[in-house]
C-alpha cells in the first residue's frame, strides 16, 4: 500500500495533525490529482469548531491546483474529462447538478452543496460528499472528474488553489449590482477576500474604492492593488477609542462620502463595523455580506426601508464565477501572483494554520506545498 502526507482533522479534536495515510483509489468517475498547492482559508477551523464538517477524520483543503496522475475507466471515456498529465485547478463545491439552482448558476445554495475539503452546509444526504470529503491539503486528491479545470500554462499552482477565493469575490462583486464607476466600500480589506476584491475592481468599472481595516500599516501595504482606481483608507484602529458603540465608524466613512456609497462588500467576521458600514451607503444602496458575522445588526428594518437598501449574504461562488476567472488570468487582464503572501511546505501545514489563526504578521493568502 503507498501512503501519502495529509494534514487531517479528527472527531473530538480541533487541531489540524500530519498523518500518513493510503494515497486514495480511483474509481470510475475519478480523477487523481497529484497536489501542487493547496489553499489555506481562514473560516476552516472554525468550521471545525462548530462540527460542520460531517466525516472525521478527514483531510482539510478545499482548494487545491497540481497535475492529473490517474483518470478512472468512466471518466476517461467522457469528452470534458481531464488526462493524464494535464495542469488542472480543483472546483470544490459539490452538488447536485440538476435542481433549479444548479441549473441557474445558483449551485452553492443547492441542498446538497457541500465542499471537498471542507463543510457541508445542510441536512439533506450528500452522497457527493460521503465520497470526496477528503481535501487536498495532501500530496494527492481524488475528485470527480467533473469539478477539475484546465489551469492555463501561464497560471502557477499557487494561484490556480486560490481561484475558488478570486471567484468568490467575483460572486460578491456580482451581488453589489454595480454602476459604472460606483464608489465601494470593503471592510476587512487586508484579509484574503478584501485582497481579491481590491484586485478585482477594475475590472468590475469601480469609480473609488475606501478600504477598511484595522492597522494602518497593513492598510497602507494593500493599497497599491487597487492599480489606478482612488483608494481611501479607514484604520480602526485610528478611530476614536468609542467608535464601536458609537457610530464612529459610519462617521468616518460618510466624512469622505458625505453622499454615502453605492455598495459596501463586507467581509467582517464579527463586530460592528458591518451594521456601521451599512449605515454609510448612499440612498438605494447594497450590502453584501460574506463574513459570517454572527453579531446583529443595530439597525432598524426601517432604515433599510428608509435608505431604500438591500442586503445580501452569499456564501461561495459559482462554477460560471470561477470560469471568469481563470478567463482573466489567461488573458493577463488579472495577474494575481502578488496576493499570495506566505507560502509553507505540507510538513509544516501546522505552523501554517497557526499564522494564518494569529494574524500576527500580514497575510492575504497563502498556500501549502507538498
Amino acid at each position: 500500500m503507498t501512503l501519502m502526507l495529509a494534514a487531517r482533522a479528527s472527531a473530538g479534536s480541533t487541531a489540524l495533525e500530519l498523518h500518513k495515510i493510503p494515497i486514495p483509489a480511483v474509481g470510475p468517475d475519478d480523477v487523481l490529482i497529484k497536489v501542487g498547492a493547496g489553499g489555506l482559508a481562514p473560516g476552516m477551523m472554525k468550521l471545525l469548531a462548530i462540527g460542520a464538517f460531517r466525516h472525521l477524520p478527514t483531510t482539510l483543503g478545499h482548494e487545491a491546483a497540481g497535475t492529473v496522475v490517474a483518470v478512472g475507466e468512466r471518466a476517461a471515456d467522457q469528452p470534458d474529462a481531464p488526462a493524464v498529465g494535464d495542469r488542472v485547478r480543483v472546483h470544490p463545491n459539490l452538488n447536485c447538478r440538476t435542481c433549479e439552482y444548479c441549473r441557474t448558476d445558483r449551485d452553492m445554495m443547492c441542498h446538497q452543496q457541500a465542499m471537498i475539503g471542507h463543510a457541508a452546509f445542510g441536512a439533506d444526504p450528500m452522497p457527493l460528499y460521503d465520497r470526496y470529503h477528503d481535501g487536498g491539503l495532501a500530496e494527492y486528491v481524488r475528485v470527480p472528474y467533473w469539478l477539475v479545470d484546465p489551469l492555463p500554462d501561464a497560471v502557477s499552482f499557487d494561484v490556480g488553489a486560490k481561484v475558488h477565493d478570486l471567484a468568490n469575490a467575483v460572486r460578491a462583486l456580482k451581488c453589489a449590482a454595480l454602476s459604472s464607476a460606483a464608489t465601494l466600500i470593503v471592510t476587512a480589506a487586508t484579509g484574503t477576500m478584501g485582497t481579491a476584491t481590491i484586485k478585482l475592481a477594475a475590472q468590475f468599472g469601480v469609480g473609488r474604492l475606501v478600504l477598511v481595516g484595522r492597522d494602518p500599516a497593513r492598510l497602507a501595504a494593500v493599497r497599491p492593488l487597487a492599480g489606478p482606481v482612488p483608494t481611501d483608507l479607514i484604520a480602526l484602529d485610528e478611530l476614536p477609542t468609542r467608535w464601536a458603540t458609537t457610530g464612529g465608524l459610519t462617521h468616518a466613512l460618510r466624512s469622505l462620502l458625505p453622499r454615502g456609497a453605492d455598495a459596501v462588500l463586507d467581509y467582517v467576521p464579527d463586530g460592528p463595523a458591518t451594521a456601521q458600514s451599512l449605515a454609510a451607503l448612499a440612498t438605494g444602496g447594497t450590502l453584501v455580506h460574506m463574513g459570517g458575522n454572527t453579531t446583529p445588526l443595530a439597525l432598524p428594518v426601517a432604515a433599510l426601508m428608509a435608505g431604500c437598501w438591500r442586503v445580501v449574504g452569499t456564501r461561495a461562488c459559482t462554477r460560471t464565477d470561477a470560469g471568469e476567472v481563470l478567463g482573466l488570468l489567461a488573458s493577463g487582464a488579472l495577474v494575481a501572483d502578488d496576493l499570495i503572501t506566505h507560502r509553507f511546505p505540507l510538513t509544516e501545514a501546522v505552523r501554517a494554520v497557526t499564522a494564518l489563526q494569529s494574524r500576527t504578521e500580514p497575510i492575504w493568502m497563502s498556500v501549502v506545498r507538498p
